[in-house]
């Protein structure tokens, strides 16, 4: 597997796309082992999505995209700015909570980042916030949106790892929300440093959320009725991402009204687009896994880091630095689906809890997108707001700080995100 990963990462260095970059090191473990039929190449991708949990993943994506067209985020923003807007730094609280809304809406860091630069960007830059500081907060903010259900990394995981999606899902739920916390709090904290003012001039008053709530229900339920429908065993994973798909074409043709059949074509070919590319590099991953149990990569990796340490919290310390590093140069969906089967059974030895480690590699490697050389969601920010990297990277220390608290947290009271599992589905 030597030669597999340096091929790999010599391919992303020379800048071949990344799907083709799994597939082509992944067939060079074949060339070192001609005992193998060349013939499995072929199979692979195709065995690889023949698993009905993976439905999930075109199917939520998809439904993201009706949600987003049926007017559900309009009504969010302005939900948002109700609740926040009145807090120093407004507008970069309201990118908070937005972020958080759309987690049950969206489930895309990189589409909520893109979202955000546009719609929160200008407006932020009009108020006075340094254009690095309004990427670097709509870029964290956005990875709220990952980590509350439904998450295509945490499907991606729960498929590979097998562990129960429901339970990543509730655990998500009570992450999300804690990271929503902090990074309020490190808005709020640097917003009175730096003299943000508030969107807006006062307070909403309870009859104008109420009223903003009740405009928005429709995208605040979906959460909820996916876990229960999950839990009460009315759904598996992949026909809750069904049902989320007719929810979303009801919602925006008879309830909002604002999806008609031209924009159900554009949202179409633009899920096509996003789905075909996260669906080949699952399939390619297939070719690149093949040789990870056969050459023991698991058990090697544990031998080695026990000879190390063999206290978890430091196992686990050096786990997060390593995923992180690979964050940096991967995307996010591929760093699960390739590192899950070598990470999870060290993690399993040490005792951690595989529902917890999914959450934690989650945030972790979705960091990645906002740290060069491979941040997507930074390059789309920047480009947008025309803001200059260093600046970016440099308004990002506070945030990326927040974020590494939150890991710190969980890690160390890990029952803060397994309560909701445990309350919904036993120990």
């Amino acid at each position: 597997m030597v030669v597999v990963v340096i091929t790999f990462i010599i391919l992303l260095a020379i800048g071949t796309p990344v799907g083709f970059s799994i597939a082509i090191s992944g067939t060079t473990f074949f060339l070192q082992h001609p005992e193998f039929p060349i013939t499995t190449i072929v199979q692979l991708p195709i065995s690889q999505t023949q698993n009905i949990t993976l439905l999930a993943v075109p199917l939520f994506v998809f439904a993201g995209s009706l949600m987003n067209s049926s007017g559900i985020t309009d009504r969010l923003i302005k939900l948002s700015m109700l609740l926040c807007g009145h807090m120093r730094g407004g507008m970069a609280q309201v990118s908070v909570v937005l972020s958080t809304l759309m987690g049950g809406v969206s489930g895309s860091s990189n589409a909520d980042a893109a979202m955000e630069s546009r719609i929160l960007g200008p407006e932020m830059k009009r108020q006075g916030y340094p254009v690095g500081y309004t990427g670097a907060v709509i870029g964290y903010t956005s990875l709220i949106t990952s980590t509350i259900p439904p998450g295509v990394g945490m499907i991606l995981y729960g498929t590979v790892g097998e562990v129960s999606i429901g339970r990543l899902f509730a655990a998500g739920l009570a992450a999300g929300v804690l990271m929503m916390v902090i990074l309020m709090t490190t808005v709020s904290i640097t917003s009175h440093i730096r003299g943000f003012k508030p969107a807006r001039e006062k307070r909403a008053s309870f009859k104008e959320i109420l009223y903003s709530l009740g405009d928005t229900i429709w995208a605040l339920i979906f959460p909820i009725l996916l876990l229960v429908g999950i839990r009460m065993g009315l759904f598996t994973p992949s026909e809750v991402g069904a049902c989320a798909c007719v929810y979303a074409l009801v919602v925006g043709f008879f309830i909002y009204k604002e999806l008609t059949i031209p924009k159900l074509i554009a949202t179409l070919k633009e899920a096509i687009v996003d789905v075909g590319a996260i669906m080949f590099m699952i399939s390619m991953s297939g070719i690149f896994g093949y040789g990870i149990p056969i050459d023991k990569i698991p058990q090697k990796i544990t031998n080695f880091i026990t000879g190390i340490t063999s206290e978890p919290m430091v196992v686990m310390a050096i786990v997060v630095v390593f995923l992180l590093l690979f964050g940096m140069f991967m995307e996010g969906s591929v760093v699960i689906l390739l590192l899950t089967p070598i990470l999870l059974p060290l993690i399993k030895n040490f005792g951690f809890d595989p529902i917890f480690f999914g959450i934690i590699m989650s945030i972790v490697v979705t960091t990645g997108i906002l740290t060069p050389p491979v941040g997507v969601a930074m390059y789309t920010i920047c480009g947008v707001l025309d803001c200059k990297m260093p600046e970016f990277l440099k308004e990002s220390i506070p945030f990326l700080v927040a974020v590494l608290i939150e890991v710190i947290i969980l890690t160390i009271f890990p029952d803060i995100i397994l309560w909701a599992p445990k309350l919904m589905y036993g120990t």
